[in-house]
């Protein structure tokens, strides 16, 4: 099953499922974010509930992205409490990259960067038994709900950003429950716009990079993550593709277990408070930058996924200046 959430021809907010069954509405659901307390509190699961609701009118999902009336699939009654975090190092890449990769972090202790020391942990320690702890990733704040970003609206990046830059990932979608305990909805593709080229300048920098929008989208896959995802990533610049190439996630292209990753996000107490909700981006493998590729206003990112339905796109943006000062009170 995979969920939308859109504004309807009233400018009314639903809820879409899609199933083998076709595309259409959930009656009495406003947002998936009501849909998964429902769940919580009929212990029936985000499937079970959907069924209970029924099926309302049938939609035509491809017709209601085009129309620009598909949201992101998840979002909060008060944006500040939902929070933006992902993980990075936690993807193999492709077999070639991954032969390299692998001959480096044999190299000896002393010539690794700390990224590839971070690498390595991942390899030898981020996928543990069932049950066991293992090595904690790499982890980074990105932003709350404000800066969530729906498909088809732009990626704004601000005007001292030196790029905009793509990251084409799986994003775990959760909410907290009443009683403090986290609950996975599904997954997303989303877009972890970032600023490589600050980054690149210093690795202390990626703090930095990772303040920016981020788009999810456009439907929510329920249930579990397939072990093996593969997609494309391009970049279109006057409707032609100047980057087009795979990217692959799901933990047989990882070096960590989803739950490990889970594990070391929800370990903190006050990211397990009732109510919120985390969109958590896993990490990848495949970014246009690494190409040679200078992002320009005006281009569009596009992600797609035969396992998330419809195609993520977002075009890039830049904000004007802003002269920020801060004034003694």
């Amino acid at each position: 099953m995979r969920l939308m959430q859109i504004s309807n021809e009233a400018g009314d907010r639903a809820v879409v499922a899609t199933t083998e069954a076709g595309s259409f509405v959930v009656p009495g659901f406003a947002s998936v974010y009501d849909l998964a307390q429902a769940a919580i509190r009929s212990k029936r699961g985000i499937v079970a509930e959907v069924e209970a609701a029924g099926q309302g009118a049938a939609v035509d999902r491809a017709a209601l992205l085009a129309s620009g009336r598909v949201l992101a699939p998840i979002d909060h009654p008060d944006s500040a409490h939902l929070l933006i975090t992902g993980t990075g190092l936690t993807h193999l890449g492709s077999a070639s990259a991954r032969d390299a990769m692998h001959k480096t972090v044999a190299a000896a202790e002393e010539t690794l960067t700390d990224s590839m020391k971070m690498f390595r942990m991942g390899l030898e320690g981020g996928k543990p038994a069932a049950g066991a702890t293992g090595v904690q990733p790499e982890w980074f704040f990105k932003g709350d709900g404000a800066l969530l970003v729906g498909p088809e609206a732009p990626l704004v990046a601000p005007a001292f950003a030196q790029d905009g830059g793509e990251e084409p990932e799986v994003a775990g979608i959760y909410i907290v429950g009443g009683d403090g305990q986290p609950y996975r909805i599904g997954f997303a593709l989303a877009n972890e716009f970032s600023d490589h080229v600050m980054e690149r300048v210093n690795y202390l920098y990626l703090a930095h990079s990772k303040l920016r929008q981020c788009s999810v989208g456009p439907e929510l896959l329920v249930g579990a993550l397939p072990d093996d995802v593969r997609g494309r990533s391009r970049v279109i610049r006057d409707g032609k593709a100047i980057f087009d190439e795979p990217f692959l996630s799901g933990e047989a292209n990882m070096s960590h277990t989803l739950a490990n990753l889970e594990h070391h996000h929800f370990k903190y107490d006050f990211f397990r408070r009732p109510g919120q909700v985390h969109v958590h981006t896993f990490g990848t493998a495949t970014l246009s930058v690494a190409a040679g590729i200078k992002t320009e206003p005006g281009d569009v990112f596009e992600i797609e996924c035969d396992a998330f339905g419809l195609p993520l796109r977002n075009a890039l943006a830049y904000a004007p200046a802003e002269d920020v000062t801060v004034i003694q009170l």
